[in-house]
């Protein structure tokens, strides 16, 4: 499995360029997870449901599942802040790619995606870990950078990139060695 994080600030396109990169990644035959990163509380589930009445009752899990679906919904009764190598090991190791959209701080490899007009600066001057920039405005980038520069608005680019450079995203976990059940601390 090759796992990638994409680095940067709300309102750089993070999220439009994954919902692009996944279906070209499909088109070349690869398997894609995503790990999706919310900084506020979030709920998938609402009043009324079932699995929102469990929760409710107060189930440490819930998982709705059907032959095409499966959500596994888990309630932490304590802040319990996750690594990013607890998130991964919840997936299926099976997937060709792990795309992971935030969690800009992870010593994972990344890319940047920065966008001029998002008024941001950038991190690449200060993070060994990026890889490459993807952005709207290379003529616009806050400073020269050796790393390649990818058209954030180009998918096929980036995803090709991605499978030219597929070495530097290998994911070892044993390295990473955590327990694969999240608990409630």
């Amino acid at each position: 499995m090759k796992v990638v994080c994409f680095a940067g600030y709300s309102g750089s396109g993070k999220t439009r360029l994954l919902e692009r990169l996944i279906p070209a990644f499909k088109q070349r035959g690869q398997r894609v997870s995503v790990i999706k990163h919310a900084h506020h509380q979030f709920d998938i589930d609402y009043p009324g449901k079932d699995s929102f009445r469990h929760r409710e009752a107060g189930a440490f899990e819930v998982v709705v599942a059907s032959s095409r679906r499966l959500a596994l919904i888990r309630e932490f009764e304590q802040e319990a802040p996750l690594s990013v190598h607890q998130l991964v090991a919840e997936l299926d190791a099976s997937v060709d790619w792990v795309l992971i959209e935030g969690l800009k701080q992870s010593d994972l490899n990344k890319i940047e995606v920065w966008r001029a007009s998002a008024n941001k600066p950038a991190q690449y001057p200060h993070d060994q870990l990026i890889m490459a920039v993807a952005t709207d405005a290379p003529s616009g980038l806050p400073q020269t950078t050796p790393r390649p520069v990818l058209d954030l608005n180009d998918a096929d680019m980036v995803v090709n990139w991605l499978l030219e450079n597929q070495h530097c995203f290998e994911y070892d976990p044993d390295r990473y060695r955590v327990d694969r059940a999240l608990t409630a601390g």
